[in-house]
């Protein structure tokens, strides 16, 4: 493995760690407004990364099967769809709209809310795995700006996850350092998750439409399933879906402009 891929699975990563880092920058919590803003960009990028990293290539890795270049496709895509919901039924963690209270007498809180977010970065880091695993294949329906432009994509997300695991921590009590390396914690799932979709990718590398878009259908379950919800809990606003909109745009832009 060459040491550019190592840099490219690493670069998620970054994301969290410099959004955890908000919590020795900012004084105050995190109000609602800012999370809906956060969690609406980050769903957009995801869903845009979804849909031009991974779905797309998946059907032009395909291409040679004519009308039936769908079928990897849609079959990764149900599989990711259920082994997210697998894991979301029978692995206990807290939702993104619920909040630990207390930095030590709840610590299974915090650990569980944690988890959550470690769960849902998964699908992230398998996504990234994926498109460098194309890359390390020679395939053409991958290129290296794209592969690039993703792990960018999926960094800019996770600044705004590190920020709803740490600042919520840091409001409750809980030290700025320790509420650092739980932020950080729930990121570090993502270049494991590289790795091990890169390492397996290297004995079924047919299987690579299969593999990206089942993290494009894992990405779009936590999507849904989470981050939507989060930015609409409350009182009605419009500020989610706007960002929503304004993190799907510059994923798309970045994938289309680099890829």
């Amino acid at each position: 493995m060459t040491i550019d891929i190592m840099k490219g699975i690493m670069i998620p990563l970054i994301g969290t760690s410099l959004g955890s880092g908000a919590v020795f920058v900012l004084a105050k919590g995190m109000n609602k407004t800012m999370q809906r803003i956060l969690t609406g960009f980050a769903g957009g990028v995801m869903i845009a990364a979804s849909i031009w990293s991974l779905l797309i290539p998946a059907m032009d890795q395909a291409s040679h099967m004519g009308k039936l270049s769908f079928v990897p496709a849609a079959a990764g895509f149900w599989a990711g769809v259920l082994f997210l919901l697998f894991l979301d039924r029978h692995i206990p963690h807290m939702h993104m709209d619920q909040q630990a209270e207390g930095p030590e007498s709840n610590m299974d809180k915090n650990i569980m809310l944690v988890l959550a977010v470690a769960m849902h970065n998964l699908p992230e880091g398998m996504a990234v795995g994926a498109i460098w695993a194309g890359i390390m294949s020679g395939n053409s329906a991958v290129s290296m700006a794209a592969a690039i432009a993703l792990s960018i994509g999926i960094a800019i997300q996770n600044f705004p996850e590190g920020a709803i695991i740490s600042m919520p921590l840091r409001s409750n009590g809980m030290k700025k350092s320790k509420a650092f390396m739980y932020g950080v914690a729930s990121g570090i799932v993502e270049p494991i998750g590289a790795l091990l979709t890169i390492m397996a990718a290297k004995f079924v590398l047919p299987l690579l439409p299969f593999t990206l878009s089942f993290a494009a259908g894992a990405m779009i379950y936590v999507v849904v399933e989470e981050l939507i919800p989060e930015m609409s809990a409350g009182e009605h606003s419009n500020i989610g879906t706007i960002f929503f909109a304004v993190g799907f745009s510059v994923m798309m832009i970045l994938d289309v402009a680099l890829g």
